[in-house]
């Protein structure tokens, strides 16, 4: 499975609704991923900065400005409500 994201929206604090280059779609609350830590996830508590999310097409993934990626197969499980999957 190579899943890339093709769009992100960010629909609240913490949760994302992505659309995959298959075409298929879902949400996912970042909130468990985000909440509570530290290093270069800080940045991403404060909502503003959060909803600067955009899509990076060489990676496929979503990606903030100060770096921080997320594995764009655990989101595609997570997405559709694979058990385990972050946010899922």
């Amino acid at each position: 499975m190579h899943p890339r994201i093709a769009a992100v929206t960010v629909l609240e604090p913490y949760r994302v609704h992505l659309r995959f280059a298959d075409g298929s779609e879902g949400t996912v609350d970042l909130g468990p991923r985000v909440k509570g830590r530290g290093g270069v996830f800080t940045a991403l508590q404060d909502p503003a900065f959060f909803a600067r999310v955009v899509v990076d097409p060489e990676a496929g993934t979503i990606v903030w400005p100060n770096g921080v990626d997320l594995d764009p197969d655990v989101l595609f499980e997570a997405a559709h409500g694979v058990t385990g999957a972050v946010g899922a």
